[in-house]
């Protein structure tokens, strides 16, 4: 078959292949990143998930004039891929190379520079105010996953969007949380009815019927309709914060998503809206599949087996260097705590825990509440 992966240095060559090109695109984008990250190491569980979605939206979206932001941006090496910076790929994550996330100074692409985390609606809210003040109406997409989701800072944001009815694009990538039933070929059909222009135009005229009734009948109407797109789609707190939810959708079915990205994008709802993709986390590569991490972050590995090269080395990690420390504080001091946002491993907090149960905490992705929360304990 004809690589058409390698005729797409930058988004604008994507969108002149017609959408049944799309799939076996959405394929070659995921060998090559499997072929990437076996020589160089990282972050490949995230991105082995966000493949379809990656393409769908660069796809449907005008970028980089559409805004599009990642949180938590390591699952950015397939956009990475297609915006520009294939040919060095592979210094990804070394001297003088790639970034591992997105990074303003490398690419136009990446708006915004996002690691850990929680940062892409706060962000993109702002891209969106500053584009209604400046007369702009190119759309604005923030990506987060549902890690990054459980931070209060997401909420902040979303409570904020909601009260500002700002036109603002969230794509919510489920991997691993149960926020709703699975997918299924009637959530796809109510997805895309949901989304479509239609609905939203029959929504806006049963609104101009019932405002002419009494304001109890108005009120009872406009509940009755919440309470039936919430039976069947789930979407109850993102309602209340002032989104228009849509989903959840098969975050692979990339013909779908392209869709759905349309319909959003071509209706005429004022206002944000949150689309929640189901997607699964190492897709597409066996090893991660099976993996309990599914290969969340790896150091170089072999394609066949899956076989990672651990490089031996006599020289304590850092990590381990101060988790061994904080141990032996730890046992003359019984005011020392441990206290980690969903990194234990990554700092050395998870040796701590083995030691110190009762005085580890590991608070999630929610670095303010974190540092906050030890502030209290102080």
């Amino acid at each position: 078959m004809t690589r058409l992966i390698k005729q797409i240095n930058f988004p604008s060559d994507l969108r002149k292949f017609k959408k049944e090109s799309l799939k076996q695109i959405s394929d070659e984008l995921r060998e090559e990143l499997i072929d990437v990250v076996s020589e160089t190491g990282g972050h490949l569980g995230a991105g082995l998930g966000v493949v379809e979605l990656t393409v769908a939206l660069h796809y449907v979206f005008n970028t980089p004039k559409d805004k599009l932001v990642w949180d938590v941006s390591h699952q950015c090496y397939p956009h990475k891929i297609i915006t520009g910076r294939r040919d060095r790929i592979k210094t990804l994550r070394k001297g003088g190379g790639l970034s591992g996330f997105t990074k303003r100074s490398e690419s136009e692409y990446d708006p915004f520079g996002a690691a850990h985390s929680s940062t892409s609606i706060s962000s993109t809210l702002g891209m969106s105010v500053a584009k209604k003040l400046s007369n702009n109406n190119n759309n604005v997409v923030a990506v987060i996953g549902d890690g990054a989701m459980s931070a209060g800072m997401a909420y902040e944001a979303m409570n904020n969007a909601g009260a500002l009815k700002s036109n603002l694009i969230v794509v919510l990538n489920d991997n691993d949380m149960s926020i709703a039933r699975p997918v299924g070929a009637m959530s796809k059909y109510l997805a895309n009815l949901l989304s479509g222009k239609l609905y939203f135009s029959f929504r806006e005229t049963i609104k101009m019927i019932i405002s002419s009734f009494s304001k109890r009948f108005s009120h009872k109407a406009g509940k009755a309709e919440d309470l039936l797109r919430n039976i069947v789609t789930g979407g109850t707190l993102f309602n209340e914060l002032g989104f228009y939810y849509v989903g959840p959708i098969d975050g692979h079915d990339v013909e779908n998503l392209v869709q759905i990205f349309e319909n959003v994008k071509n209706s005429n709802h004022k206002g944000p809206v949150l689309i929640h993709v189901r997607t699964q986390k190492g897709k597409g590569y066996k090893p991660a599949e099976e993996s309990g991490d599914k290969y969340h972050g790896v150091s170089k590995f072999n394609i066949s087996t899956g076989e990672q090269s651990k490089t031996k080395s006599n020289t304590p990690s850092y990590t381990k260097v101060f988790a061994e420390t904080l141990i032996k504080h730890a046992e003359q001091d019984t005011k020392i705590i441990g206290i980690t946002g969903a990194m234990p491993s990554g700092t050395g907090i998870n040796l701590f825990e083995k030691r110190f149960p009762d005085r580890t905490f590991d608070v999630g992705i929610a670095e303010q509440h974190a540092v906050t929360f030890a502030a209290g304990l102080a």
